[in-house]
């Protein structure tokens, strides 16, 4: 757990990271939870263990390399002022390495047991501090570890059925600069200037919690493999604190002292992460060829709006509003036994993005995206075996456009941003089986 933390989180649809497997990676997961080619599969399906013998392990490895083009921005506060700063940043995402483990045992010719250990979600953005939409967003982290025992049952030779607890770390940071000058001058201290006394604020917490996931794997027909899975949502209560940077001109403190907010404190927000549900079918096409598809279901629904509390009764609740949709994520691929040990895969994807264009954020600056993806697989031994997976994720342009006046709002002000993105991601895997 401690090495999935020690990696940056990057940004995937919403900030769901699929970025398990090598193998279905370069299919760009079309047919993941069908395909049972090894057990990073597990991930997206608990059942397909159902179609392997003995005892192995793997470990996968992803390089995610983001850009996250800021292309323009201009903001105002909410009575007008412009402010000033950066108004563009080649690559405000953080580049991520990220692992992933499996393991299996065969205790009986019916069961198998399995573990994963994943990081399903990550976000990493960070701005500098004299960028124009500071006061909205300077950085954003989310980090997970996702640790997930699994039990899968052989009810026949062709139907596996599996059930898993899901067991859930997670931490965050959030920071962004605050207009003393704005909020002093709306209150009549003498000597305000809007956009000109910053302060920050940087809030941290994190906690555990816990979900489950079902699976089903069937073959009816020698060939074609049908997979259904599904991931419950999981409820977790970050518990930190927020910590507090006054301006130097002192109207921060005027304020501290006149309303008693400000002053650092403990913190508490409450996050639903996303159910999931995946359906996919692997045909094989006579000995040499195989074409797979997928569609995979998340309820993103659940983050309608992120209210941080304080223990701090005089600091009002910090409130942004988010109202993300339900997404969905097609991928057709494809695969060649070019020799006896190589594999050769493609794949294509259409990744819909659960932003509203109206609500979108500068912390989560998303947007529909297109994958291509290749890979291959190598068999070095009988009981050992490479795999390498590549993809390039084209975006959507993306553009903010949040108004003083929204909720939340009225001290961040007015931000309108252009953005380009695309990500390029690597990943290694290897199985030992023993």
């Amino acid at each position: 757990m401690a090495a999935l933390l020690a990696a940056d989180p990057a940004m995937g649809a919403g900030f769901a990271i699929k970025e398990q497997s090598a193998t279905a990676l370069g299919n760009a997961f079309a047919g993941a939870t069908a395909g049972a080619e090894d057990l990073s599969y597990m991930f997206f399906n608990p059942a397909v263990l159902g179609r392997f013998d003995g005892n192995q392990a793997q470990l996968a490895v992803s390089g995610i390399l983001t850009k996250l083009n800021l292309e323009e921005a201009t903001a105002s506060t909410t009575a007008g002022t412009p402010i000033t700063g950066t108004n563009t940043d080649g690559d405000a995402a953080h580049d991520a390495v990220v692992p992933a483990f499996y393991a299996m045992a065969s205790p009986h010719e019916q069961i198998r047991l399995g573990i994963g250990v994943n990081v399903p979600f990550g976000l990493g953005t960070e701005y500098s501090d004299g960028w124009v939409g500071r006061y909205h967003a300077i950085k954003s982290t989310f980090e997970t570890a996702n640790i997930n025992p699994v039990v899968a049952v052989k009810a026949t030779d062709w139907l596996t059925l599996a059930a898993g607890a899901q067991i859930q770390y997670a931490e965050a940071e959030l920071s962004n600069a605050i207009d003393f000058g704005s909020i002093g001058a709306a209150n009549l201290i003498p000597g305000s200037v809007p956009t000109q006394q910053d302060g920050q604020a940087r809030i941290k917490g994190d906690g555990w919690a816990y979900g489950y996931n079902l699976g089903l794997h069937a073959e009816p027909v020698k060939g074609t493999q049908i997979g259904l899975s599904y991931r419950s949502k999981i409820d977790t209560t970050f518990e930190g604190n927020a910590r507090f940077r006054l301006d130097d001109a002192g109207i921060g403190a005027t304020l501290k002292g006149a309303t008693g907010a400000f002053a650092n404190t403990g913190a508490e927000t409450k996050f639903e992460f996303p159910p999931m549900a995946g359906i996919g079918v692997h045909q094989a096409i006579g000995e040499d060829f195989a074409v797979m598809a997928e569609a995979q279901w998340t309820g993103w629904s659940t983050l309608d709006e992120l209210i941080i509390k304080f223990d701090n009764p005089n600091q009002p609740d910090n409130v942004t509003d988010y109202q993300w949709n339900d997404s969905w994520f097609f991928a057709l691929g494809g695969s060649w036994d070019a020799t006896d040990s190589l594999k050769l895969r493609v794949g294509v994807a259409y990744d819909q993005s659960p932003v509203r264009n109206r609500y979108r954020s500068p912390r989560v600056p998303d947007s529909d995206r297109y994958w291509l993806a290749t890979g291959l697989g190598w068999a070095i031994r009988e009981n050992l075996s490479l795999d390498l997976g590549y993809t390039h994720i084209f975006f959507e342009d993306a553009d903010v456009d949040q108004s003083g006046t929204d909720p939340g709002n009225a001290a961040r002000g007015n931000l309108q941003a252009s953005y380009e993105n695309h990500i390029d991601i690597f990943t290694l895997s290897l199985v030992y089986r023993f």
